[in-house]
């Protein structure tokens, strides 16, 4: 079985999840857009459903969207986050101002 995992992203732009693979041979590499934190939670959970052992948040991402995926996959895959406290594509404001 192929090792699968994530690299997620929040934009405004977004309407409803966008998807894109690339099979890297021995695994496969799955970059996800997503609406919001909501939406970023429902993703998190069908990815753990299908076997992604690590989700890689983008710095758009707070740190309560960071606990809120975390908390949606229930320990079932780890959660990372690239960190921006202020970020610059979104005026400096932190991902938690810009989303919440």
């Amino acid at each position: 079985m192929k090792r699968k995992v994530v690299f997620m992203f929040v934009s405004a732009s977004i309407t409803e999840a966008r998807r894109v693979e690339m099979d890297l041979g021995q695994g496969l590499m799955i970059m996800i857009g997503v609406a919001d934190y909501a939406m970023a939670c429902t993703e998190a959970k069908k990815l753990t459903e299908e076997g992604v052992i690590l989700i890689e948040l983008c710095g758009g991402f707070g740190t309560i969207g960071h606990a809120r995926v975390t908390e949606a996959v229930e320990g079932k895959c780890q959660v990372g986050i690239v960190r921006f406290d202020n970020h610059p594509g979104y005026d400096n404001l932190s991902g938690d101002t810009k989303w919440m």
